[in-house]
């Protein structure tokens, strides 16, 4: 594992892409590791050479005794830039790495070329994190997890999300409370406010609109007014946007970090659409397991079909979800894509999208309109389904009793 050596810590870092591609440095939140970036570097990957750390008393990266501080924090991300061999890059960094990134910039202003502060602030309530800290002194980071965790992603995807939401929970509760709490002290103790007129360099502020703890309002606003230059742009998300809205994210730092690359803003932000209605008709399961299924030889036709199909058409306003599923079957079983028909009949009758007596109903009228043949295989493939449904709704019956 690559290791930095910064003022009596190592620090963990990790380096993906090609060595072609201009770097880009990403800096996770408080209570997160690297692997916070993980849904939103496929899509920065083609783009740039990522440079990802694991915050001091964070993830792989030791947890000395705090209290830690932001210039502390910023030259541990010197370290690791100079042992990854990049001696300047742009910074993305999330909520503490946000201000982490502010502290860099002004320390070691040759070293970056832009920022993109995502959900982050100039400045925090300082009793309320020695709050944090005293409870975490004493409790661990049990003892403030499920308020973390209120703040961490809007009700919506927190709800639609459980697996991600569980393993971020677990990723918390996981590590050593000396190491929040050395953390929350840097936050405690940040100076960053009065100094935000010096960064003089390309700044984009990236807002959640469903961010409680660095909402733009008291946050990003102070950032917009006090950096001179800063854009704006606001995502339909919560705090930890790299895992809430990956594709939008990775769309908004292409088009601010390569702005000739707006069309592949466009794209991203239909991915991310198209990708809500596939979830939405399918199911997180099964479009979780295609997701993980991805190669380098399917992914752009995996993106091209998200983009096109699931945002494109099943967006459209003029037939509603039931009558789409209905004629995907129709024309699945006309020409014959078994494999297609089972996962819209199974996602349909599973999720609701339809009843028995439509498929029947389709059903016939394909018998007449596409052949006998194509309806009665569409009957039997239906119908192994069907037992399928069956056998796993009587066991969990049994298991209820």
């Amino acid at each position: 594992m690559p290791f930095a050596e910064s003022q009596g810590a190592r620090i963990y870092w990790r380096l993906d892409g090609a060595s072609d591609k201009p770097p880009l440095v990403l800096l996770n939140s408080i209570g997160t590791d690297l692997a916070m970036w993980d849904p939103t570097v496929p899509h920065l990957l083609p783009a740039f050479r990522l440079l990802r750390i694991d915050t001091r008393g964070h993830g792989a990266s030791d947890a000395p005794a705090g209290p830690y501080s932001l210039p502390v924090l910023a030259d541990d991300v010197a370290a690791a830039m100079t042992a990854a061999g990049i001696e300047r890059a742009p910074i993305a960094g999330v909520s503490l790495g946000g201000m982490m990134a502010m502290e860099f910039a002004l320390a070691h202003s040759k070293r970056v070329s832009a920022l993109a502060l995502i959900a982050t602030s100039a400045a925090m309530d300082s009793n309320a994190w020695q709050a944090r800290i005293d409870k975490v002194s004493t409790g661990g980071t049990a003892a403030i997890a499920e308020l973390a965790m209120s703040r961490f992603f809007s009700p919506a995807f927190a709800a639609a999300q459980p697996a991600v939401t569980d393993s971020v929970k677990r990723g918390l509760l996981d590590m050593p409370g000396r190491g929040y709490a050395g953390a929350s002290a840097a936050i405690r103790d940040m100076q960053l406010s009065a100094r935000l007129a010096e960064l003089h360099l390309p700044t984009l502020v990236i807002v959640g609109e469903h961010d409680s703890s660095t909402p733009f309002a008291g946050h990003g606003e102070h950032l917009l007014a006090g950096i001179t230059g800063a854009d704006l742009v606001r995502l339909d998300c919560g705090h930890l946007v790299p895992l809430e809205a990956p594709a939008s994210l990775a769309a908004v730092l292409r088009s601010f970090l390569l702005p000739d690359t707006a069309a592949n803003e466009a794209a991203g932000i239909m991915f991310e659409r198209g990708l809500k209605n596939r979830r939405r008709v399918l199911g997180d399961a099964w479009v979780d397991r295609s997701l993980a299924a991805r190669t380098p030889f399917n992914a752009d036709f995996q993106a091209m079909i998200t983009r096109v199909a699931w945002h494109e058409i099943w967006s459209r306003p003029g037939l509603d979800d039931r009558t789409r599923r209905l004629l995907v079957l129709a024309i699945t079983a006309s020409l014959g894509r078994w494999e297609e028909f089972g996962l819209h009949v199974r996602a349909g009758l599973s999720r609701g999208g339809f009843s028995r007596d439509d498929l029947k109903e389709v059903l016939m009228q394909t018998g007449i309109y596409a052949g006998v043949p194509a309806a009665n295989t569409a009957f039997a493939e239906a119908g192994k389904i069907i037992a399928e449904l069956d056998s796993q709704n009587a066991a969990a019956a049994d298991r209820t009793n």
